[in-house]
């Protein structure tokens, strides 16, 4: 895996990263350390990479599982440390996942293992920071669409 990043020049802090898979994001700094607002800060880009990271497993836990789930998202919140570097200290992973039926025990084992087992991101996290999960479930009688 590789990827590069690439400064837009001395009048801000805007940087692009090119990931290996072909693909462009872009990162900038708050006004007051000389970016201009633009884009998502590194470290947010960090906490979503997770984020995404750990609702991909559980989504794909679930479908392996043949449960009928129909929507995902997770809510981060994160703390920092005061002083540099300011690494993560703690970060809570509110679930909320949408499906007919689901069990209460397969999502939250599918948090569980993803966190346990699969989530590289989390797991790199998890050596500066408390991680906690809560989970709710919103049933839906709508039919899940065809596989």
């Amino acid at each position: 895996m590789e990827c590069t990043i690439d400064w837009g020049g001395p009048n801000g802090m805007l940087f692009t990263a090119s990931t290996g898979s072909g693909h462009v994001a872009v990162m900038d700094g708050a006004v007051d350390g000389g970016g201009h607002n633009l884009a998502p800060r590194p470290m947010e880009m960090l906490l979503a990479g997770t984020g995404g990271c750990t609702a991909y497993d559980v989504v794909l836990i679930l479908k392996r599982g043949r449960h009928a789930v129909t929507g995902c998202s997770v809510k981060l919140h994160a703390d920092r440390a005061d002083a540099d570097p300011k690494v993560f200290t703690r970060i809570h992973f509110a679930f909320t996942v949408t499906g007919r039926n689901l069990p209460q025990a397969a999502v939250e084992r599918a948090v569980q293992l993803s966190h346990e087992k699969y989530c590289s991101a989390s797991a790199m996290l998890e050596k500066t920071a408390a991680l906690t999960f809560s989970v709710e479930i919103v049933d839906t009688q709508e039919a899940p669409p065809a596989a």
